[in-house]
């Protein structure tokens, strides 16, 4: 990139790689897609969408607000700020505004959940969802309003972090945060009507705000959690600074100084970017977890069940395991697991419990879990990049996996994309089965179905999720 030409940036072509071209004020045109959302046609699959994301998002919120980690942060926004008017999943007394989206957010990724995007290596639900239900509660939208809220925040977080990755990811940052603010934004902006103008300006704003890195990644730190609830807290900052008058630089994106140098070396893909924009809604490319564990794993998983459906595995028969994958998964190698974040982001640890479990629970995550046998067998996993999966990422995140027996035998099996894309999505009945089963424990069976129910007619129960 030319770094005396702020009009030029480096930007990816799918055919040329990169090259530099003129701007296309990238952040205008964004900023115009939210502006215009009152010409998003709500036909039948994108209503069904937004009820299964709905759906999965609360889950996420109910399992996730049950733990140490969104408690220690509830009490600290109690003793630093106070309580509020804003209800909070999971939890009896409300907190203001920004800090229910700050918390809803948090829960939802506590147990790691939450929907996501292969594409952007992303986690939208986390983060627009908190600040939807939050903002909803004071300006009582229509049904239409929320669901285009719903829409148009998956769809500018999905464009973003599919634009800037993997790039960003190269760099040691962390999409949900980064491009999640932008998604937070779009979303507030419909709620509260803003103009293009004036989504521009949120938008530069949200730059300011924009962070997360991967530093937790292996060390047992628990502050990834919090990501999506900062991100959903500030999204809802810039969008209030910017009714008060504040200003934002209006080419936040692409600017000399913009998101897409800082965050991303300036290597973007416009073409992801806005790709369709106002025709399809990258809402319907999102994928729903079947397992509560990083998405870079799930492949690998996948791949173990497959091969345990055609053959008998037991443990102590397996002399070596083999785990093939593309460079951004190979990162989660590590294999000394202390804390149940540890063994959500680890290719050997998901393998080694795949293999004694015949279904992942997150209970199979937890610290008491990760010693002994499976650890051992853990130990056992050598993770490597293979070039075929790693040819076709993002498109697909492919897994190659190899068990070696001690008879000699060897087992493979190579899966493409995990269980839960939209090439193999999780039917209804899955989705609901998984609410269900995780929420019913908190909750209590007839509470979790009767939610279940209210999200299958969102459109006369949406009050209902506020006081959940």
């Amino acid at each position: 990139m030319n770094m005396n030409d702020k009009n030029t940036i480096s930007v990816m072509n799918s055919e040329k790689g990169y090259q530099s071209i003129d701007d296309q004020n990238m952040t205008e045109r964004l900023a115009a897609h939210v502006a215009n959302y009152g010409n998003i046609q709500l036909d039948k699959g994108l209503v069904h969408q937004v009820k299964r994301t709905c759906l999965d998002y609360v889950c996420a919120a109910i399992t996730g607000a049950n733990t140490e980690v969104s408690r220690l942060v509830y009490e600290y926004l109690i003793e630093s700020e106070g309580r509020g008017t804003t209800n909070i999943i999971g939890y009896q007394s409300g907190l203001l505004k920004g800090n229910a989206a700050f918390l809803n957010g948090t829960s939802a990724h506590c147990l790691d959940m939450d929907d996501g995007h292969t594409g952007g290596s992303v986690h939208p639900g986390t983060v627009v969802f908190p600040v939807v239900f939050a903002i909803a509660q004071h300006v009582k939208p229509t049904f239409d309003e929320l669901a285009k809220a719903i829409v148009i925040g998956y769809d500018v977080c999905l464009r973003i972090s599919s634009a800037i990755h993997p790039s960003s990811r190269q760099r040691g940052f962390h999409n949900t945060p980064v491009a999640g603010i932008f998604g937070a934004v779009a979303a507030a902006s419909v709620l509260y009507g803003l103009k293009k103008e004036e989504v521009q300006n949120a938008f530069g704003i949200a730059g300011s705000f924009a962070g997360g890195i991967f530093a937790f990644l292996g060390t047992g730190s628990e502050v990834k959690r919090i990501h999506p609830g900062q991100a959903a807290r500030d999204g809802i900052s810039a969008v209030e600074l910017t009714r008060k008058g504040l200003s934002g630089p209006k080419d936040v994106l692409e600017g000399e100084n913009g998101l897409f140098q800082a965050f991303a070396d300036g290597k973007v893909s416009v073409e992801r970017m806005f790709k369709d924009i106002g025709e399809k809604y990258e809402i319907m490319n999102i994928y729903f977890k079947p397992y509560p564990c990083c998405r870079h794993l799930h492949s690998s998983i996948d791949a173990v069940y497959e091969l345990k459906m055609n053959a008998q595995i037991q443990p102590l028969d397996i002399a070596e395991i083999r785990i093939g994958v593309n460079k951004i998964a190979y990162l989660h190698r590590h294999k000394n697991c202390q804390t149940l974040l540890d063994a959500q982001m680890s290719l050997p640890y998901a393998i080694a419990s795949a293999i004694y479990h015949p279904v992942l629970e997150v209970n199979h995550f937890q610290p008491e879990q990760t010693k002994e046998t499976i650890s051992r067998l853990a130990q056992l996993v050598e993770v490597y990049v293979d070039e075929e999966a790693d040819q076709h990422y993002p498109a697909q995140r492919a897994a190659r996996l190899e068990i070696k027996l001690k008879n000699s035998k060897t087992l493979t099996c190579y899966v493409e994309n995990p269980l839960g894309e939209p090439s193999k999505p999780l039917s209804d009945e899955k989705l609901e089965m998984k609410f269900i089963a995780n929420c019913s424990s908190i909750i209590g069976e007839e509470r979790a179905k009767s939610i279940v129910q209210s999200i299958k007619n969102l459109e006369e129960y949406m009050e209902t999720l506020y006081s959940i």
